[in-house]
């Protein structure tokens, strides 16, 4: 089930998802975020190379995005990706293309 705040076709919804698409640092806490079910701050600062700030901010951009949800127990924080969390965000991506998408290339 996918969990959005909003739908999609909303401007401010779509610019937040190409915005934290868009940073080379956030798309790869992404990955690794989305490579298993959860996975905990602490381990996703010491699985790649940013500080405790930049562990701290991307993720907040992301769930801002809604493409990850935080869960917090005591003092940790836990990150998953939102299952469909791309969905709309693709669909309307090809809506607002479509017109310069010539019909040879696959959708």
């Amino acid at each position: 089930m996918a969990i959005n705040p909003r739908p999609m076709p909303d401007d401010d919804r779509f610019a937040r998802v190409c915005k934290a698409l868009s940073d080379p640092r956030r798309l790869a806490l992404l990955e690794r975020i989305a490579a298993g079910p959860e996975v905990g701050c602490r381990a996703l600062m010491q699985a790649c190379p940013v500080t405790q700030a930049t562990v701290s901010h991307h993720p907040k951009e992301l769930a801002a995005a809604g493409l990850i949800a935080v869960r917090r127990e005591g003092k940790h924080a836990y990150l998953r990706a939102v299952p469909g969390g791309l969905d709309d965000y693709l669909a309307e991506l090809r809506r607002r293309l479509a017109a310069s998408i010539t019909p040879e290339l696959p959708p």
